[in-house]
């Protein structure tokens, strides 16, 4: 199907690359801790591998599994080893109290990870509004996602639909502070609840 690479090694890059490697699609782990992504590679099997930090990832899609502090300052690091590479932003830049965001007014994380990756990459929100354990669990879930560039919006599409999930294209990279909203919401309604076993979705009359 598709070839990944999780940049990351913690509970989303494990819930991602279960799913991933149960799709067929060539999964590597990479992440600063060698020792740490080796085991998560091992742990997943099914071919997956585990890559070098600071290496040129080998997937076309490359999935940032890490922290939003740690997102800009990591694609900074890998710089034109992303060239040409579909960027999947994952994270959620939260205040500490999970009831802000941290971006500055009228970006978003995706937007500011943009403005430091190459030219040539094009970045896509997704995954951010999913809890973990409800991703791991799989099913009909759907995965919400916004990005400028129309064929990497239809690989990452593609590689959701793999995973036994739904893509939802929100529009265009501006939709991203929205989505990173919507991830609000969710931890708001889960704390509402008592209860994070959720998700977000739409369902068309």
């Amino acid at each position: 199907m598709s070839s990944i690479s999780i940049i990351g090694s913690g509970n989303m890059a494990s819930a991602i690359g279960a799913l991933a490697v149960k799709g067929d699609n060539a999964v590597e782990v990479i992440g600063r801790d060698a020792a740490k992504a080796a085991a998560l590679a091992g742990a997943l099997g099914n071919g997956a591998t585990a890559g070098t930090w600071g290496d040129a990832p080998a997937g076309d899609i490359v999935i940032l599994a890490v922290l939003f502090d740690n997102a800009v300052p990591v694609v900074s690091h890998y710089g034109d080893a992303l060239a040409g590479k579909i960027i999947v932003d994952i994270t959620n830049p939260f205040t500490t109290d999970a009831k802000g965001l941290v971006t500055p007014d009228g970006s978003s994380g995706a937007q500011e990870i943009a403005k430091v990756a190459p030219a040539s990459a094009h970045v896509v929100k997704a995954f951010n509004t999913l809890f973990r354990d409800v991703l791991a669990a799989g099913g009909p879930l759907d995965v919400f996602m916004a990005g400028d560039d129309a064929q990497a919006k239809a690989s990452v599409s593609a590689f959701i639909t793999s995973l036994g999930l739904r893509p939802q294209d929100t529009g265009d990279l501006s939709m991203a502070h929205w989505l990173e909203g919507a991830g609000l919401l969710a931890v708001g309604v889960g704390r509402g609840a008592g209860d994070f076993n959720f998700s977000l979705g739409v369902n068309f009359a």
